[in-house]
């Protein structure tokens, strides 16, 4: 069997704005600490992603010292807050069919990202220990997860991307995936056969594939939407009308995922 090495760790601590790549990472119930903590909601409450809102790409985050600088690449104007926020207003948001508890960061970080973005929205976070479940039909005992679209990680093999790539006319970078996890070694798509496996010490199940939607179509570094790779991804990774690509985890263990770590299937 080929080895399995873990090559590349993500985090994306708002969600849906670029991500930020990590030599090493602590895996928490709700996922990677740090990722996907925090999120842009409407007057409503409900989730700003790049679905709606390509340009939401156009913003870098960066972390040192307990603290995230955000920079719009567009104004080029920066803003830099607390990696866990104390107080603020309690609110309700939507993301998806849930309804969590977060909190508004501040409201002089909501109109800082009002005003780059040409839309009233608000900075939520979501605290470590409010509560949202994992589908209970793909969950094993009552697991939590982020602000992530449904589960706390996902994982892509560079064998799969490498396929992909072969089909296009226009290679795109994995970041267009926006997984936790890539690893080398082994054949395309031999992840979505996973079932336990671990990553160093860290265990984790695999629980279900990824079904993929426009986001993946949006260039990171543009904010410009276009057809791939959703158009050759439907010619062969097609099932039940839903476009798979990447595999989503849950964690069994919370202990240090590093690049370089070996991937063992259980």
């Amino acid at each position: 069997m080929a080895k399995l090495t873990l090559t590349e760790i993500w985090i994306y601590p708002i969600k849906s704005l670029a991500g930020i790549r990590v030599q090493q990472a602590t895996v928490k119930q709700k996922g990677l600490e740090h990722d996907r903590r925090f999120m842009l909601v409407d007057e409503g409450g409900r989730f700003f992603t790049q679905r709606e809102h390509p340009h939401m790409a156009l913003f870098s985050v960066s972390i040192a010292n307990d603290q995230m600088t955000i920079e719009s690449k567009t104004s080029k104007r920066n803003l830099t807050i607390e990696l866990k926020p104390n107080g603020g207003k309690p609110l309700s948001v939507q993301i998806w069919d849930d309804k969590v508890d977060a909190r508004e960061v501040d409201p002089v970080y909501s109109n800082w990202f009002s005003q780059e973005l040409k839309i009233t929205c608000k900075l939520i976070y979501f605290p470590e220990s409010n509560l949202r479940d994992v589908d209970p039909r793909y969950a094993g005992a009552n697991e939590q997860v982020s602000l992530a679209d449904g589960y706390p990680c996902l994982i892509i093999g560079q064998s799969s991307l490498d396929d992909l790539n072969n089909r296009l006319e226009v290679p795109i970078p994995m970041k267009r995936f926006r997984p936790n996890f890539v690893f080398a070694g082994g054949a395309p798509f031999e992840e979505d056969d996973w079932k336990n496996f671990k990553i160093g010490k860290n265990r984790f199940a695999a629980v279900k594939l990824c079904a993929r939607c426009v986001l993946t179509t949006v260039d990171p570094d543009t904010g410009i939407k276009g057809k791939e790779p959703l158009v050759t991804l439907a010619t062969f990774r097609k099932k039940e009308n839903k476009i798979l690509f990447g595999q989503n985890l849950l964690p069994i263990d919370y202990d240090e995922v590093r690049e370089g770590d070996e991937i063992e299937l259980c």
